[in-house]
């Protein structure tokens, strides 16, 4: 995903943006849903929550696997691995209000890259409604992301930079995506591969 820099925006505090925090935190508490859980699972494959009903328009993944094109998986599992650690906890958003729907029991697939206490990302691929997608846009908007349009969709990113342990500078971000009724979350700490959210939304909205 494209790196840019919104120096004037900061990020909502959150697990991510603890002093000196310079990796994937594995201490977050537990999602409030139950059923449909953006949190890990403790395999190297994701749950993917309730079947969405017949009248979704877009259909959730049947594994991460199934997010990415060919060489973007064969990138992530060579510089990046593993898929789905299972000690990493925090979320795809930091956002309040996008916490919120995320965690309220909508269909998602979560998948993360990178090992508890290293560079990583996460991102859930959620079903919202009508009325969710557009209580997202709003949230994104109002909170400072940059929004654009990014195929028959809108993809919103902020990014800022932090100081870890040891001084050194470490990037953080947020990516989100919305198409119809289809929601792509990404939150990752000092690893975003070019093209990352690009290439989930050519994948899956071919």
């Amino acid at each position: 995903m494209r790196s840019r820099s919104l120096a004037a925006v900061v990020l909502i505090a959150g697990a991510l943006v603890l002093a000196g925090c310079d990796a994937l935190p594995s201490d977050t508490p537990s999602p409030t849903a139950s059923e449909s859980s953006p949190g890990p699972t403790p395999s190297g494959s994701s749950t993917v929550a309730p079947s969405p009903t017949a009248e979704a328009g877009f259909t959730l993944p049947d594994s991460c696997d199934a997010l990415y094109s060919p060489a973007m998986l064969e990138e992530l599992n060579s510089t990046n691995p593993p898929l789905n650690d299972p000690g990493i906890t925090i979320y795809a958003t930091e956002n309040v209000a996008a916490l919120e729907i995320l965690t309220s029991g909508i269909p998602t697939l979560r998948c993360s890259w990178g090992a508890a206490g290293s560079p990583g990302l996460v991102t859930n691929v959620s079903i919202v409604s009508s009325d969710q997608s557009s209580t997202l846009l709003d949230a994104f908007t109002s909170s400072g992301m940059a929004c654009e349009t990014l195929g028959a969709g809108t993809v919103c990113r902020i990014e800022q930079q932090t100081i870890d342990r040891n001084d050194n500078i470490v990037t953080i971000g947020e990516a989100h995506y919305l198409q119809g009724d289809g929601w792509v979350a990404t939150h990752w700490v000092g690893f975003s591969p070019d093209g990352y959210t690009e290439d989930i939304v050519a994948t899956l909205w071919p």
